[in-house]
């Protein structure tokens, strides 16, 4: 099967680290279904890119989206990265908060996986965790998110090792602080200077390595990190 045979399933599609591997995805030759909550503030088409409108943190959604998605003749690669932050003191966030994070980078990819995952077996496809370096540490203020993300990153790790004689490849990618519009409303940011953050396209270039190592080899993790550590409180 050539690649533009292929298709790959995208989580949170529509900007960011997301778009970012929309558009690597699409240099590879794969066609891309994305979802996402806002899809009308992608400005960004392509022939091979479908963006749906999904809200994933409505399970009923989520099921109807996967209904549609089995109905592809083959699914080549599955990346999760859909994602939310909230961050503060732990009694100071509300339960909406504290369900949406589980939801989105917990619920969400365990259903999605589970339901998927025949689909990946028939193709011997990829499976594609994006983490967080928040889920490997004490973050201050982030005692959900970063409970969530390492979590996310476990699961993905138990999922390794349980497919490895299944022929479905897993990674987990674990990057630090990246300049994108996830701090938009938060109280924090990524520092001006460049040695701080990570850009999305180290992201997508680390699925691009990821993609093409020899049949056999896989990957399993990647943690991807800026020179300096540095933020920008606001």
């Amino acid at each position: 099967m050539s690649k533009i045979d292929k298709l790959a399933i995208v989580t949170g599609a529509s900007r960011g680290i997301g778009l970012a591997l929309v558009k690597s995805l699409i240099a590879l030759e794969y066609k891309v279904v994305g979802c996402s909550r806002n899809p009308e503030l992608c400005d960004y088409k392509h022939q091979r890119f479908q963006l749906d409108k999904v809200d994933l943190a409505d399970l009923s959604q989520l099921e109807a989206w996967i209904t549609k998605l089995k109905t592809n003749a083959s699914i080549d690669l599955l990346i999760h990265n859909v994602g939310v932050g909230f961050f503060a003191p732990l009694e100071e966030l509300n339960w909406k908060q504290i369900n949406s994070m589980i939801t989105l980078h917990l619920t969400v990819p365990m259903l999605l996986t589970n339901s998927l995952l025949r689909e990946l077996k028939k193709s011997e496809g990829r499976l594609i965790f994006i983490g967080s370096v928040a889920g490997t540490k004490i973050s201050p203020w982030g005692s959900v998110y970063g409970a969530t993300k390492a979590g996310l990153i476990h699961f993905g790790r138990e999922v390794f090792q349980e497919l490895r004689k299944s022929g479905v490849k897993v990674t987990n990618i674990i990057p630090d602080m990246t300049d994108t519009e996830f701090y938009k409303d938060l109280t924090f940011d990524v520092d001006e200077d460049p040695k701080a953050y990570i850009l999305d396209s180290c992201v997508s270039q680390a699925i691009e390595n990821i993609l093409s190592q020899r049949e056999g080899t896989i990957i399993s993790e990647i943690v991807i990190q800026p020179e300096k550590f540095k933020i920008r409180k606001k």
